[in-house]
């Protein structure tokens, strides 16, 4: 990290008007979430996905993912926003940032303060359930008093189909509506900030390089180098609270300065 980079990234995000930010699972780890796939410490080192095509054609491999689900093993119960999540959510508040891109299925840019309208989950979320017939909604409250009852969850009770929680497993087809709602945001923006993303997760990943290859300003956060690097105006490898915890900073400074 340099701060040259800091001061580049300063002044991009100065000069733009509708920036979209687009967030991945390193945003999450100062809030105790582990990532999904660093060597030994990532989630799926510790706890085995389950496919989609398992879960709807398995009883045994839905009664382990709840067991895996209400174990608490996977972090997202106990976790809170941290300073990237509260800097993003400023950041939207100001009218600035028009839209946050998420592969993460935490809830803690909601949790953050930032509207759930302005929020756009690829890969689902983890806090609630639905029916994948009906898309009836399901408190995991509920579901946890069920399953500890009965050590499974029972069907749906409108139409009998199949609960799971929200989130988008492998092999299961990414949600139409989000990733529509995710170009249309990438077609208006002029500065797609990447934070705590590798890049490295496709179709999703295919969103930062859209937006440059429409015009818009590209500027990435992460700890470890990215695919798209090279395309990039300024990179900067760095834990992310430090440094939005600079650009917070600066961003005072200049309200401050315009207000005298």
């Amino acid at each position: 990290m340099s701060s040259a980079s800091i001061r580049t990234l300063i002044k991009i995000l100065e000069q733009s008007q509708r920036i979209v930010c687009f967030t991945g699972a390193g945003i999450s780890t100062e809030s105790g979430i582990p990532d999904f796939r660093s060597p030994g410490t990532g989630l799926w080192h510790k706890i085995k996905p389950i496919p989609f095509q398992d879960f709807i054609n398995s009883e045994a491999a839905r009664r382990l993912s709840w067991q895996q689900k209400f174990s608490g093993r996977l972090g997202f119960e106990t976790a809170h926003p941290n300073r990237g999540h509260r800097y993003l959510a400023d950041l939207v508040n100001t009218g600035k940032c028009t839209a946050i891109i998420t592969q993460n299925v935490d809830n803690l840019h909601q949790n953050s303060g930032v509207p759930e309208n302005q929020v756009i989950e690829l890969h689902g979320n983890t806090s609630y359930a639905t029916c994948l017939n009906c898309k009836h909604h399901y408190e995991l409250t509920d579901l946890r008093k069920q399953f500890e009852m009965f050590k499974q969850i029972p069907p749906c009770q409108n139409c009998g189909g199949i609960i799971k929680t929200a989130t988008i497993s492998f092999g299961q087809s990414m949600p139409k509506i989000a990733m529509a709602r995710a170009e249309a945001a990438i077609t208006q923006c002029d500065l797609c900030l990447v934070l705590g993303s590798s890049l490295s997760v496709h179709p999703a990943a295919d969103f930062p390089a859209y937006a440059k290859q429409l015009g818009a300003k590209l500027a990435i956060i992460n700890r470890e180098a990215t695919p798209l690097d090279h395309l990039a105006d300024v990179v900067i490898s760095a834990e992310i609270g430090s440094i939005t915890a600079e650009l917070a900073a600066a961003a005072s400074a200049s309200d401050k300065i315009q207000d005298n």
